[in-house]
Protein backbone atom coordinates (compact mmCIF):
# COMPACT_ATOMS: atom_id res chain seq x y z
CA UNK A 1 0.00 0.00 0.00
CA UNK A 2 2.92 2.31 0.77
CA UNK A 3 4.39 2.22 -3.11
CA UNK A 4 0.64 3.17 -4.32
CA UNK A 5 0.86 6.08 -1.52
CA UNK A 6 4.37 6.82 -2.65
CA UNK A 7 3.94 6.60 -6.48
CA UNK A 8 0.44 8.90 -6.10
CA UNK A 9 2.40 11.63 -4.34
CA UNK A 10 5.00 11.40 -6.80
CA UNK A 11 2.33 12.13 -9.45
CA UNK A 12 0.80 14.23 -7.89
CA UNK A 13 3.80 16.88 -7.43
CA UNK A 14 5.02 16.27 -10.67
CA UNK A 15 1.57 17.74 -12.02
CA UNK A 16 1.76 20.32 -9.44
CA UNK A 17 5.21 21.78 -10.73
CA UNK A 18 3.94 21.85 -14.22
CA UNK A 19 0.96 23.75 -13.04
CA UNK A 20 3.01 26.32 -11.22
CA UNK A 21 5.45 26.58 -14.15
CA UNK A 22 2.14 28.14 -16.21
CA UNK A 23 0.36 29.64 -12.97
CA UNK A 24 0.67 33.05 -13.75
CA UNK A 25 -0.94 32.75 -17.07
CA UNK A 26 -4.03 31.00 -15.60
CA UNK A 27 -7.03 32.37 -13.55
CA UNK A 28 -8.31 31.25 -10.29
CA UNK A 29 -11.00 29.64 -11.90
CA UNK A 30 -9.03 27.68 -14.51
CA UNK A 31 -6.25 26.75 -11.99
CA UNK A 32 -9.10 24.89 -9.78
CA UNK A 33 -10.37 23.39 -12.52
CA UNK A 34 -6.79 22.08 -13.29
CA UNK A 35 -5.98 21.39 -9.98
CA UNK A 36 -9.19 19.22 -9.79
CA UNK A 37 -8.66 17.46 -13.15
CA UNK A 38 -5.17 16.71 -12.89
CA UNK A 39 -4.67 16.23 -8.58
CA UNK A 40 -7.63 15.31 -7.16
CA UNK A 41 -8.52 12.75 -9.58
CA UNK A 42 -5.35 10.97 -7.93
CA UNK A 43 -6.19 11.74 -4.89
CA UNK A 44 -9.77 10.77 -4.93
CA UNK A 45 -8.76 7.33 -7.05
CA UNK A 46 -9.77 4.17 -4.66
CA UNK A 47 -8.92 6.40 -1.68
CA UNK A 48 -12.12 4.27 0.16
CA UNK A 49 -8.98 1.86 0.20
CA UNK A 50 -6.93 3.53 2.71
CA UNK A 51 -9.43 4.30 4.80
CA UNK A 52 -7.98 2.92 8.47
CA UNK A 53 -4.46 3.24 7.91
CA UNK A 54 -2.26 5.35 9.76
CA UNK A 55 -2.19 8.78 9.57
CA UNK A 56 1.59 8.50 8.77
CA UNK A 57 0.93 6.76 5.60
CA UNK A 58 -2.03 9.69 4.72
CA UNK A 59 0.49 12.26 5.67
CA UNK A 60 1.96 12.54 2.45
CA UNK A 61 -1.24 12.83 0.62
CA UNK A 62 -2.67 15.43 2.97
CA UNK A 63 1.07 17.61 1.77
CA UNK A 64 -0.15 17.40 -1.67
CA UNK A 65 -3.18 18.65 -1.45
CA UNK A 66 -1.72 21.45 0.96
CA UNK A 67 0.51 22.54 -1.77
CA UNK A 68 -2.57 22.35 -4.14
CA UNK A 69 -4.75 24.57 -2.32
CA UNK A 70 -1.65 26.91 -1.67
CA UNK A 71 -0.66 27.05 -5.70
CA UNK A 72 -4.24 28.07 -6.45
CA UNK A 73 -4.56 30.99 -3.78
CA UNK A 74 -1.42 32.36 -4.42
CA UNK A 75 -0.05 31.26 -0.79
CA UNK A 76 3.19 30.93 0.43
CA UNK A 77 4.22 28.12 2.79
CA UNK A 78 3.86 29.91 6.02
CA UNK A 79 0.11 30.87 5.75
CA UNK A 80 -1.99 28.86 7.74
CA UNK A 81 -3.70 25.85 5.63
CA UNK A 82 -7.03 25.39 7.32
CA UNK A 83 -8.60 28.52 5.96
CA UNK A 84 -7.41 28.18 2.71
CA UNK A 85 -8.75 24.61 2.36
CA UNK A 86 -12.41 26.45 3.69
CA UNK A 87 -12.17 28.83 1.08
CA UNK A 88 -11.59 26.37 -1.33
CA UNK A 89 -14.27 24.33 -0.09
CA UNK A 90 -11.84 21.06 -0.10
CA UNK A 91 -12.18 18.97 2.60
CA UNK A 92 -8.77 17.34 4.18
CA UNK A 93 -7.80 13.86 2.56
CA UNK A 94 -9.00 11.90 5.85
CA UNK A 95 -12.60 13.35 5.60
CA UNK A 96 -12.70 12.87 1.91
CA UNK A 97 -12.13 9.03 2.52
CA UNK A 98 -15.07 9.08 5.18
CA UNK A 99 -17.18 11.16 3.08
CA UNK A 100 -16.48 8.50 -0.35
CA UNK A 101 -16.89 5.56 2.25
CA UNK A 102 -20.34 7.08 3.83
CA UNK A 103 -21.32 7.61 -0.05
CA UNK A 104 -20.23 3.91 -1.07
CA UNK A 105 -22.54 2.60 2.09
CA UNK A 106 -25.51 4.94 0.86
CA UNK A 107 -25.67 3.82 -2.42
CA UNK A 108 -25.53 0.03 -1.18
CA UNK A 109 -28.31 0.62 1.43
CA UNK A 110 -30.39 2.60 -1.70
CA UNK A 111 -29.54 -0.29 -4.24
CA UNK A 112 -27.25 1.85 -6.36
CA UNK A 113 -23.92 0.14 -6.46
CA UNK A 114 -22.50 -3.08 -7.36
CA UNK A 115 -24.61 -6.38 -5.97
CA UNK A 116 -21.65 -7.86 -4.22
CA UNK A 117 -20.62 -4.83 -2.48
CA UNK A 118 -24.72 -4.47 -0.72
CA UNK A 119 -24.26 -8.06 -0.15
CA UNK A 120 -21.23 -7.67 2.13
CA UNK A 121 -23.47 -5.34 4.57
CA UNK A 122 -25.98 -5.76 6.67
CA UNK A 123 -28.75 -4.37 9.36
CA UNK A 124 -28.45 -4.65 12.56
CA UNK A 125 -30.43 -7.11 14.38
CA UNK A 126 -31.25 -6.85 18.44
CA UNK A 127 -29.16 -10.53 19.45
CA UNK A 128 -31.86 -11.17 21.82
CA UNK A 129 -35.69 -10.07 22.83
CA UNK A 130 -34.04 -7.32 25.59
CA UNK A 131 -35.01 -4.11 24.62
CA UNK A 132 -32.03 -2.35 23.39
CA UNK A 133 -31.15 1.85 22.85
CA UNK A 134 -30.04 0.23 19.70
CA UNK A 135 -33.37 -0.89 18.56
CA UNK A 136 -34.04 2.79 18.22
CA UNK A 137 -31.90 2.98 14.61
CA UNK A 138 -33.38 1.28 12.12
CA UNK A 139 -30.32 2.09 9.33
CA UNK A 140 -27.69 0.45 12.18
CA UNK A 141 -25.05 -1.81 10.61
CA UNK A 142 -23.91 -4.83 11.66
CA UNK A 143 -20.36 -4.27 11.84
CA UNK A 144 -18.85 -7.79 11.72
CA UNK A 145 -15.73 -9.60 13.62
CA UNK A 146 -12.44 -9.10 11.79
CA UNK A 147 -9.45 -11.70 12.41
CA UNK A 148 -6.93 -9.54 11.39
CA UNK A 149 -6.51 -6.24 13.52
CA UNK A 150 -5.70 -4.40 10.78
CA UNK A 151 -5.80 -5.36 7.36
CA UNK A 152 -9.71 -6.84 8.81
CA UNK A 153 -10.98 -3.61 10.29
CA UNK A 154 -9.93 -1.68 6.86
CA UNK A 155 -11.77 -4.00 4.55
CA UNK A 156 -15.29 -2.60 3.03
CA UNK A 157 -17.71 -5.32 5.10
CA UNK A 158 -15.71 -2.90 8.47
CA UNK A 159 -14.80 0.14 7.48
CA UNK A 160 -17.68 1.29 5.71
CA UNK A 161 -20.33 0.05 8.65
CA UNK A 162 -17.88 1.69 11.14
CA UNK A 163 -18.39 5.06 9.51
CA UNK A 164 -21.84 4.91 8.87
CA UNK A 165 -23.46 4.23 12.11
CA UNK A 166 -20.73 6.98 13.68
CA UNK A 167 -22.73 9.60 11.35
CA UNK A 168 -26.01 11.12 12.77
CA UNK A 169 -29.65 9.12 12.18
CA UNK A 170 -31.17 11.85 10.55
CA UNK A 171 -28.09 12.10 8.08
CA UNK A 172 -28.26 8.93 7.34
CA UNK A 173 -32.08 8.80 6.48
CA UNK A 174 -31.77 11.53 3.69
CA UNK A 175 -34.27 10.94 0.69
CA UNK A 176 -31.86 11.21 -1.82
CA UNK A 177 -28.18 10.87 -3.17
CA UNK A 178 -27.71 14.54 -3.68
CA UNK A 179 -29.38 15.34 -0.27
CA UNK A 180 -27.17 13.01 1.00
CA UNK A 181 -23.64 14.30 -0.22
CA UNK A 182 -24.93 17.85 0.68
CA UNK A 183 -25.59 17.19 4.34
CA UNK A 184 -22.59 14.89 4.55
CA UNK A 185 -20.02 17.61 3.33
CA UNK A 186 -21.68 20.39 5.72
CA UNK A 187 -21.57 17.60 8.68
CA UNK A 188 -17.56 17.04 7.86
CA UNK A 189 -16.89 21.04 7.21
CA UNK A 190 -16.72 22.14 11.37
Amino acid sequence: MQTHISFIIKTCFFHLRRIASIRRYLTHDACVKLVVSLIFSRLDYCNSLLAGLPASSIHGLQRVQNAAARLTLRKTRRDHITPLLRSLHWLPVNTRISYKLSTLVYKCLNDSAPEYLQSSLDLYTQPSDRPLRSAADPLRLHIPRSKLASAGQRAFPSAGPSVWNSLPLELRQSPSLDTFKSRLKTQFFP
